[in-house]
């Protein structure tokens, strides 16, 4: 995720943050490395424009070449200005209360993602105790509705569909349908096209006027780059959006949507795409992206992803367990389920401040997880809890049964006892914990 303009701009921080004093000279410099690195992400270059402008402006003079810590006084100029441009705050959608039906109106060309990122948002929006309806919208590309259904029972959300009819008719029986069946929000997915065309804004008018939307979110693809900003435009001036939902922002190394899209179309980014499945959309919070971009990591969205994948109750019988020595396998494949849920290794290491770049990531093997996972799958109960009985013989039983080798099965045991050995020092290291929590304010 924003691979390519973290790199960069994680250098930047690096050379100028420590620096004891600056000069004009060295604001230029980084200022110009900043506008390279921005227009390799893609961004506008209108966007470019004003953010150099308006980094030069506020970095060269006595406020920043004259304090304590220059270079970190840049640095913060740097961050709050992609803050800003990113949409200074969080934008969350702006619905009715629970006793009236709100409706979501989802737009797109074919190929964003949008009718996965409709299930996706009624997923989310169900887990925050919404009763959420589908309406299948979507006659034209094939398979669009049966797609719709069956993302709607993998999320026990149901999805309103009709054969033989038109996406208008479609739209207004579901609205009915709706508020007979009590739900409370109904998300709307309709007709995409390979481009924008005049048919296409026709009906789409029509679903608009007829819907009443609280919410019109595009469904842009991020790796588009400023075709997406373009889209953007396009569709906020002939039907009007509320939002824009960045998809496939997981894939997206440039960053260059996601930095100009409020500045050129005034419209923020509410959510973003961060996966295939369908809990994989996540709130886009500006001051955290920006964070990420220069390489200080997010250690916030970090904690919120730990917290989703265990308790407070878990955490604590697992730092018990570990602090007496009764760490099993069992306990070791758990943690690699959690692990899964919070993301990939790659996604993690972009989130601990001062790790990305900081690392040879090429040398990180997320093979090495399956495989690990495999040969603890491949033992008994009775040899997840307790290694030691796992002798030559069983070794060998296992190397077959997880498709690895006995050398393989040995390295990883080694592994796991000196995992143990190292976290139950952890644990016992009040001064450790004590650091630890002071970090997250606790």
């Amino acid at each position: 995720m924003l691979d390519g303009i973290s790199t960069k701009f994680s250098d930047i921080v690096r050379s100028i943050s420590g620096k004891a004093s600056i000069s004009e000279k060295n604001v230029q410099d980084a200022v110009d490395e900043i506008k390279t690195a921005l227009l390799d992400a893609d961004v506008n270059l209108r966007v470019v424009r004003r953010f150099i402008n308006s980094t030069l402006e506020e970095a060269v003079g006595e406020k920043v070449l004259k304090s304590v810590a220059p270079g970190q006084q840049f640095v913060k100029i740097v961050y709050d200005k992609m803050v800003s441009f990113l949409g200074d705050e969080r934008q969350g959608l702006e619905l009715k209360g629970p006793d009236v039906v709100s409706s979501v109106l989802m737009l797109g060309l074919q190929g964003s993602g949008k009718t996965t990122t409709a299930a996706k948002l009624a997923s989310l929006l169900s887990k925050e105790g919404r009763r959420v309806l589908l309406i299948a919208a979507d006659l034209v590309r094939p398979a669009a509705v049966e797609q719709l259904s069956v993302l709607g029972r993998q999320i026990g959300v149901e999805v309103y569909r009709e054969e033989g009819s038109t996406p208008v008719k479609v739209v207004k029986n579901g609205l009915s349908f709706a508020k007979k069946n009590l739900f409370n929000t109904v998300i709307i997915d309709t007709s995409g096209r390979l481009h924008i065309d005049t048919d296409m804004m026709k009906e789409l008018s029509e679903i608009r006027k007829i819907s009443q939307p609280d919410e019109a979110l595009l469904v842009a693809d991020a790796m588009t780059g400023q075709h997406a900003v373009d889209i953007a435009k396009e569709f906020n001036e002939q039907i009007g959006i509320s939002g824009v939902i960045l998809s496939k922002f997981d894939s997206d190394t440039r960053g260059g949507a996601a930095l100009s899209l409020k500045t050129i179309t005034g419209k923020p980014v509410k959510y973003i795409g961060v996966g295939e499945k369908t809990e994989d959309l996540d709130v886009f919070y500006p001051e955290r992206i920006a964070s990420r971009i220069l390489g200080m990591g997010d250690v916030v969205s970090l904690v919120e992803k730990a917290q989703q994948s265990m308790d407070q109750e878990d955490a604590e019988k697992l730092q018990e367990k570990i602090a007496k020595s009764s760490f099993t396998l069992e306990d070791y494949l758990d943690q690699f389920s959690r692990m899964r849920k919070m993301g990939s290794v790659q996604s993690l290491i972009e989130m601990i401040p001062g790790l990305k770049g900081n690392i040879d990531e090429s040398k990180i093997d997320e093979k090495e997880i399956v495989r690990e996972e495999a040969i603890i799958l491949s033992m008994t109960k009775m040899e997840r809890r307790n290694y030691r009985i796992i002798g030559p013989s069983r070794r060998k039983r296992v190397a077959a049964g997880s498709g690895t080798s006995v050398s393989e099965v040995n390295r990883f045991l080694k592994k796991f006892e000196k995992t143990k050995l190292m976290m139950k020092k952890v644990v016992k290291n009040k001064k450790y914990q004590a650091d630890l929590l002071s970090q997250f304010g606790n």
